[in-house]
């Protein structure tokens, strides 16, 4: 029986002994182990559904699933070696010492960038589980606006039907605290539940109402009507708050005078930095307590005395200074994108691609839900959507390629990956399934944020938005988005913002479609197993009995086709095997089993006879396909393709048929040296897994000619 593909993640991942915590996100399986080096990298990439793997400090390993990770979590939890392990939690075993549990703590305490990664990996795990709801939530804003733009509704309308459609999200963004709350306390392993109630303390209709009775100029009657709670006693005490006015954001601080020390009263709603200080704070205290407080009674006085301590200090100090920090920064971003929106207009595609894999995009996310919450607007977001559209450009030129040269499994891979980005606004499919395994896909793909983030920058200076009343440079949204085709509504100024990503993605899509994303070598396996692929159909498709007399005699020829037994040597030299070449890729027979000559002739031959399918234009490598499917890749150097052609003398030409010994290339492997490369000759079979065997002979001298490789169909 087939091995499951989680019981196959498992078993890469080092085992289920090795897993001490597993959750997941929108795209990944995010792994927590006991030991990084257990993971069996290559088979753990080898595994069908797995797009990419990714591992990361702190013996922290990410899984790239793509839109079928809950499914695939459910899978690898239901697995019989994860029972017990409830919310993908596993406690230290047994066998796990003290000794080694203290030896991890100090080896992360050794890390230069320990403290740097925790933080970035709070972040991401305060706001990571509550990114679906987000999602949902402006795809409701997009739908909106979409509405109100083609005068479906009126935008002015205060129907009940509308009132309860922006209801729906916007109770996403007004709980948003609460909800970070949970999930910072809980990467802190606090009680979760206990950060949701000491934020939503401060959401209460009670608190609400000094607020609003004062800072907002309604009576407390009014405010009783609208709370349902009965605050005319409060009159006295609502007299004694004073408020000032702040210019810089428009609105009032309002201050009151709580148990005779004085408190600053803010709206909490939609705050993210409050939160995410609250969280911090409760960990020190709530860790303090179970310290000095018995086991006996810690459920019922640690969850009370953290309640009054952290609430108290997050009504008096905590919100404040993080309702202050936000507003100010926020800002200071807006400042920044009034007088220079060139800097972040450009500077922010262009580090997106950087950012994102290494998962340091999440306080920019953070910056965004800041400045709809201070601001009401964003304007990070539109720039962002440049550096995606480029990301999809590129995959939708990969996917493009996949077709031309019929490469099934990229070309599989390539559309799911773009259907996720256009659809909705995810790149990781993209970037860990393509970008980041094709080195050149970024060299293409950039030029494509710059260009988004140029016409972004130029459009939005000429044509500025008007929010609010003002003036503002640069396109904005009104809600937090996933940047994709469906949430383009929520931008304003949506055809500067359509034309910048149309630019970003159409630029990026020719860069990789004119200049391609794959090594010579990788073009000449994708081409060799499209070429053995339509061989296989021809003698699997018998010949119609009507067909012309050449079609006929071709079919004949490859009916009786000799069958290849043996690879010869392409150069005269001694052979050595592929992990002994001194490349890793070959090392890897990602290209197929073969060897590799050290060359000590100057002309390389064809091993096999058959039809040239590759040559590549600086003569240092070559594909031939025999008539009996064998595919052959002769690469001549390593890493010589940056010579350009310069001492490589080509003899054939694409399409050609050649025979055993016919010369393909003369080399100067003088000028080789002298340029610091290998001249290591590379031979492989880059159909391996489509044969019975293929035996490389090593460790000889041998004559060009001479029989190194050994084939049994």
């Amino acid at each position: 029986m087939a091995e499951s593909r989680a019981s196959q993640i498992i078993s890469a991942i080092g085992g289920a002994e090795n897993v001490k915590t597993l959750t997941h996100c929108a795209t990944r399986l995010r792994f927590e182990l006991f030991d990084n080096g257990r993971v069996d990298q290559k088979r753990m990439e080898g595994i069908k559904g797995v797009l990419g793997a990714v591992p990361q400090s702190g013996n922290r390993y990410q899984v790239v699933i793509g839109g079928a990770v809950a499914t695939v979590y459910e899978e690898v939890m239901e697995l019989p070696e994860m029972a017990g392990r409830a919310g993908g939690t596993v406690e230290a075993s047994a066998a796990e010492t003290n000794a080694d549990v203290k030896a991890e703590a100090h080896a992360k305490g050794k890390s230069k960038n320990a403290w740097v990664n925790s933080f970035f990996e709070y972040l991401s795990d305060s706001f990571r589980p509550i990114l679906a709801v987000l999602l949902g939530a402006s795809l409701f804003i997009a739908l909106i606006n979409l509405l109100i733009s083609i005068n479906v509704i009126d935008g002015s309308e205060t129907s009940t039907g509308l009132v309860f459609i922006e209801a729906i999200w916007k109770g996403v963004f007004y709980f948003l605290p609460i909800m970070i709350a949970y999930n910072a306390s809980k990467k802190l392993k606090v009680d979760p539940w206990l950060g949701g109630a000491i934020m939503g303390m401060l959401m209460t209709p009670q608190f609400m109402s000094m607020f609003l009775g004062k800072g907002k100029g309604i009576s407390l009657k009014a405010v009783s009507a609208v709370t349902g709670v009965d605050l005319t006693s409060m009159q006295g005490w609502s007299d004694a708050i004073s408020c000032v006015p702040n210019k810089a954001l428009g609105t009032q601080i309002c201050t009151a005078k709580v148990f005779g020390l004085p408190m600053i009263l803010n709206d909490y709603s939609g705050n993210v930095f409050v939160p995410l200080l609250m969280a911090a704070v409760l960990a020190l205290v709530y860790k303090g307590l179970n310290k000095i407080i018995p086991e006996s009674v810690q459920i019922v006085f640690v969850p009370f005395l953290c309640m009054v301590i952290v609430g108290a200090l997050s009504a008096y100090l905590i919100g404040p200074l993080g309702v202050f920090a936000g507003n100010y920064l926020g800002i200071g971003l807006a400042w920044l994108n009034h007088y220079v929106p060139f800097v972040l207009a450009i500077i922010i595609p262009m580090l997106y691609p950087f950012l994102v894999p290494l998962g340091l995009h999440w306080p920019l996310n953070a910056l965004m839900l800041l400045n709809l919450n201070t601001l009401g607007y964003d304007f990070i977001q539109g720039p962002m959507g440049t550096w995606n559209f480029a990301c999809f450009g590129a995959t939708a030129g990969v996917l493009y390629l996949s077709i031309r040269d019929k490469d099934k499994d990229m070309r599989q891979l390539s559309l799911g990956a773009l259907l996720a980005g256009l659809l909705g606004g995810v790149s990781e499919p993209s970037l860990y399934g393509i970008h980041l395994r094709y080195k050149k896909v970024y060299s293409r793909m950039l030029p494509g944020c710059a260009a988004g983030g140029v016409t972004i920058a130029v459009l939005g200076w000429l044509f500025p938005s008007v929010v609010k009343g003002a003036s503002v440079h640069g396109v904005t949204a009104n809600g937090f988005a996933f940047t994709s085709l469906l949430t383009i509504p929520i931008f304003s100024q949506v055809w500067v913002y359509a034309i910048s990503i149309a630019v970003a993605f159409c630029v990026a899509m020719f860069g990789i479609i004119f200049f391609d994303y794959r090594t010579p070598e990788e073009k000449a396996a994708v081409k060799a197993a499209a070429a053995a692929d339509a061989a296989q159909a021809t003698v699997a498709t018998p010949a119609p009995a009507v067909a012309a007399a050449p079609a006929a005699a071709a079919a004949a020829a490859t009916a009786t086709a000799t069958a290849t037994t043996v690879v010869a040597a392409p150069v005269s030299g001694h052979v050595v095997s592929l992990d002994d070449a001194g490349d890793p890729v070959f090392a890897s027979r990602a290209l197929g089993e073969g060897v590799g000559i050290q060359p000590t002739s100057s002309a390389i031959v064809a091993p096999v006879s058959g039809t040239l399918r590759t040559v590549a234009e600086t003569g240092h490598a070559f594909g031939i396909a025999t008539d009996d499917g064998v595919e052959v890749l002769v690469h001549v150097g390593i890493d010589t393709v940056q010579m350009n052609g310069d001492g490589f003398t080509v003899a054939v030409a694409n399409g050609q048929r050649v025979n055993v010994g016919d010369t393909l290339v003369t080399v100067d492997f003088d000028k080789v040296k002298a340029a610091g490369y290998s001249t290591t000759t590379l031979i492989t079979v880059t159909n391996t897994a489509a044969l019975g065997s293929v035996t490389p002979q090593t460790g000889k001298d041998v004559q060009a000619g001479d029989p190194v490789l050994d084939i049994v169909h």
